[in-house]
């Protein structure tokens, strides 16, 4: 997926009430940028840190600045979760997740009294997709989600679970945007009730899928494969 253009380089300066950042640009300008990203960011959203932005010329706007990607560890992370679901659709109709090709894609698909992201459908086969973006790091190389507690991602997985009951195919699919990470894990110091129940959906025949984005300046796709480790 192609990322807006052209980016504008600086350096994180806070991040706070959320969804603002203040961003010192190279001709030491400071500029307030609004970040999509409503998660802990932890790791990410570190004082100093090279980032690109986007400047939109929208009067509607408040902020005409969106913090689009953050340097952490010599790689481009993608924190604009807004994102993460365009970039897993491109992988699904382009045929780049090969457990997950050859189906009819629709999006924000509903389930009973929820939405899920992705209904997947073959002939007679259907599956229920849901994705989580993933921009933390537990141990060096080893991705792990989510970086702080989550209930409706605790829901999601139970949602899944009864999906996978009902007779669905259920793939909880986690997009790493950490260009080191070589495994996915469950972040089970910040929300053991989540690794927990991701085992245990898992168990029941949930499958859990992880990739790495490959993400520069110009654009997020989804990249390899990586192993998910329970």
């Amino acid at each position: 997926m192609k990322l807006p253009s052209p980016l504008i380089e600086g350096r994180l300066l806070r991040r706070y009430q959320r969804f603002l950042t203040d961003i010192e640009l190279a001709d030491g300008t400071m500029v307030t940028a609004h970040t999509p990203n409503t998660g802990s960011m932890r790791q990410c959203a570190v004082p100093g840190y090279r980032v690109l932005i986007s400047s939109a010329d929208n009067p509607a706007r408040k902020l005409c600045y969106t913090l689009e990607l953050i340097e952490v560890n010599g790689h481009w992370v993608d924190t604009h979760t807004h994102r993460t679901n365009r970039v897993v659709e491109e992988g699904l109709r382009q045929g780049w997740i090969p457990e997950l090709a050859g189906f009819s894609v629709t999006a924000e698909s509903r389930y009973h009294d929820s939405r899920i992201d992705f209904l997947l459908e073959k002939e007679d086969r259907r599956v229920l997709v849901e994705v989580k973006n993933v921009t933390l790091c537990c141990q060096p190389q080893q991705a792990c989600f989510p970086d702080a507690v989550t209930i409706r991602g605790q829901k999601h997985l139970r949602e899944l679970l009864r999906a996978k009951q009902e007779g669905y195919r259920a793939v909880i699919f986690f997009l790493v945007q950490r260009g080191e990470a070589t495994a996915f894990t469950p972040a089970d110091a910040i929300d053991p009730a989540y690794g927990r129940l991701l085992r245990q959906v898992t168990a029941a025949g949930v499958e859990a899928l992880a990739y790495r984005s490959v993400v520069s300046p110009a654009e997020n796709r989804v990249g390899e494969r990586i192993p998910v480790i329970l």
